[in-house]
């Protein structure tokens, strides 16, 4: 039977079995290797506000937010593009 992607779909390699996340956005157990992962930053601080702390020499540090998505609800979102076959193929490599 071909194969569809070289990875397979995942990244884990040769490492065994990898820990599961669950989805973001409907909750689904994902291999933490297949999921994709978003991360974002948050501030807790009003724009304005931030503005007037940073003026009197105040750091305010952002917080970060991490995501994990299913491929279904990745797609469903924009996040990775559906591919033509050639390109599912070819990887950020040259080649």
């Amino acid at each position: 039977m071909p194969k569809k992607r070289t990875s397979r779909g995942r990244t884990k390699g040769g490492k065994g079995s990898s820990g599961t996340v669950h989805c973001s956005q409907c909750g689904a157990m994902v291999p933490r290797d297949k999921a994709k992962k978003v991360t974002g930053r948050i501030t807790l601080v009003e724009p304005t506000l931030a503005k007037e702390l940073r003026a009197q020499g105040a750091y305010i540090a952002p917080v970060t937010d991490v995501k994990f998505y299913c491929v279904s609800c990745a797609v469903h979102r924009g996040i990775v593009k559906v591919r033509s076959e050639m390109e599912r193929r070819r990887t950020g490599r040259l080649g």
